[in-house]
């Protein structure tokens, strides 16, 4: 009997070790391969260089080591840093070798986020003061990829192609059906004021209430104000004119598109040479137009500054804020306090911008990250770009910053705090005939153990929930130096556009990240001599590359035909295990 175990035990100690084996063999050959991926880039005289969209412009660097890597084709797909890309622009702009760009709106990338669109137009329309020419091309225009090809001199579309113009809109979708026929009950503790604070509602609620429809009603018009009139001022067509081909679908197929001064001309792709020959580009002895990816131009790009010029440090917070570390696509409020920790130790970095792309989340994390952000501000200049979203707790981490710089489009706001209690007692017993029981030796012992509250505990957990709320409406008050009147008026869990946070001292200015990073210079009397350096942080370990595959693994099942119910289940995940008092903005309008 002790061979026949010690036998079993080695035959799976066999098998075992040689799936980890494989395992490892498998992802060091997708490592290497990646990392062979070093061709030295040569840009020639007569030069074009090309945004192509199937390169994916993301907001801040990668810190996993299989961020390039797509699991569903098996292949490496370039995701380009924010940063990276308005440096290759800027520096476009005065390479004698690039003679223009060629806007190819490829729909297989694309950009993370309608302030990231933002950016990358303004980054265009600052080219076009060189007097170097900017085409745009695609064989079907969405509305995202158009308000980007509207900053182009000249707009080009596929024959057969088409567009989308028909405005924005913002769906939520609720779960208290589902709940109910679970027998699961959602208790929700919110303060009075926070009556704009809807991110508790999907799970109460089987429609908008009356305060989030006029919110979000607000928002999106405010966020195609700005879309719409970005076009209006470029294109030369009249806002009234573009809403109203809006509300008809008037605007789809190419011709119609064409005839209402959308695009410039029909053509397929391979007439654009004749596009480029117009503008006095001259081809290669090949007679090919001579091409560089905006990705392999920023490749080959030197940093900016002398390194013994004085820096500026770009450090990221990007995702939910969590309690404790990060983990893949979040912030952790222990990870991010000491990455600023250390930047304020630094004696070489003179000013901070703080780089904020997060809808919220733990109260205790953001309350962590607020005061680092204290301390390092009474020692250096601290400015705060908003991304495409800085709400809630993301705007509870921005308030103590010197200067805070959004975009038009930037969510923002949500200045407010819930707590969610969810009893799962019903669906045990009623569901699944499972009953609890047990002793205690006090009242509340075991609280929101298996049962439902009791008055003294939704007392206490109110009590909190009204704590957070008063000390986030006095950082607020306090950081951007308003009477508290007026944050409690603007407050209420209310999200507000960019555009419309400026006029109510929600932020300083608007602008992106080289906004940001001008005015940290400025704030720190640097002038044109200092240097740029991002802080990211560098997973460690074989954890931190499991935890980077198992990211990859879920991003390419929610990429898959399975995304949509993936993503749905994903946000009824996240409500069960959001208890407890937060501070989060479930609202991201996208442009795709």
């Amino acid at each position: 009997m002790n061979f026949l175990k010690t036998f079993l035990a080695c035959v799976l100690a066999f098998f075992v070790g040689s799936f980890i084996s494989s395992f490892m063999w498998f992802f060091m050959v997708i490592v290497m391969a990646l990392s062979m991926d070093t061709n030295t880039v040569s840009v020639r005289d007569g030069s074009i260089l090309k945004i192509d969209l199937s390169e994916q412009i993301v907001d801040s660097p990668a810190s996993d080591p299989l961020a390039d890597f797509d699991f569903l084709s098996m292949q490496s797909t370039r995701k380009l840093p924010l940063m990276k890309a308005l440096r290759a622009i800027e520096a476009a702009k005065d390479d004698k070798r690039i003679e223009g760009i060629y806007l190819r709106m490829n729909g297989g990338g694309g950009v993370e986020g309608s302030a990231l669109l933002e950016e990358l137009r303004e980054g265009i329309v600052d080219f076009k003061q060189s007097g170097k020419f900017v085409v745009a091309y695609d064989e079907v225009y969405s509305q995202g990829r158009y308000y980007l090809a509207s900053a182009a001199d000249s707009i080009y579309l596929q024959p057969q192609g088409g567009m989308d113009w028909m405005g924005l809109s913002s769906n939520v979708m609720f779960f208290k059906g589902l709940f109910d026929k679970l027998d699961v009950r959602a208790e929700v503790f919110r303060p009075t004021a926070c009556r704009y604070k809807s991110a508790v509602e999907p799970y109460i609620l089987d429609k908008m209430s009356s305060a989030n429809r006029e919110q979000m009603q607000q928002l999106v018009n405010s966020l195609w104000k700005t879309i719409a009139g970005s076009v209006a001022e470029s294109r030369g067509i009249e806002l009234a004119e573009l809403n109203r081909l809006a509300d008809n679908l008037a605007v789809t197929l190419p011709e119609e598109a064409l005839e209402k001064h959308f695009v410039d001309g029909l053509l397929y792709e391979d007439q654009m040479d004749d596009v480029f020959a117009s503008l006095g580009v001259e081809a290669g002895k090949d007679g090919d137009f001579r091409f560089v990816s905006l990705g392999d131009y920023a490749s080959q790009l030197s940093a900016s500054g002398s390194s013994s010029a004085s820096k500026i440090a770009i450090v990221y917070a990007e995702g939910e804020i969590v309690d404790g570390e990060a983990s893949a696509g979040s912030i952790g409020g222990n990870s991010l306090a000491r990455e600023l920790a250390e930047v304020r130790e630094d004696d070489s970095i003179e000013a901070v911008v703080l780089r904020v792309n997060s809808p919220g989340g733990s109260a205790l994390a953001s309350d962590i990250i607020w005061r680092e952000m204290e301390l390092l501000k009474a020692e250096k200049p601290v400015v705060v770009s908003m991304g495409s979203y800085a709400a809630s707790g993301g705007y509870y981490i921005s308030a103590p910053a010197d200067v805070i710089v959004a975009d038009r489009m930037t969510l923002t706001g949500s200045i407010g705090v819930f707590g969610m209690f969810l009893d799962y007692s019903g669906a045990l017993k009623n569901k699944l005939g499972i009953t609890v029981d047990g002793v205690q030796s006090n009242a509340s012992a075991g609280m929101g153990e298996f049962k439902p509250l009791t008055p003294a505990e939704r007392a206490c957990i109110m009590r909190g929930v009204d704590k957070v709320y008063d000390t986030f409406t006095s950082y607020v008050a306090k950081g951007r130096n308003l009477p508290i009147e007026k944050v409690l008026d603007i407050a209420g869990g209310r999200v507000w556009s960019g555009e419309d946070a400026l006029g109510i001292g929600l932020i300083d200015t608007y602008g992106g990240l080289k906004t940001a990073i001008a005015v940290a210079a400025d704030k720190a009397g640097l002038g044109e001599e200092y240097r740029v350096v991002e802080k990211i942080q560098q997973p460690t370990g074989f954890a931190a590359f499991i935890a980077a595959l198992d990211a990859k693994v879920r991003a390419a099942v929610a990429a898959s035909g399975a995304g949509i119910a993936v993503e749905d289940y994903g946000r009824i995940r996240k409500a069960l295990g959001r208890q407890g008092v937060v501070m989060y903005s479930p609202y991201c309008v996208e442009l795709q």
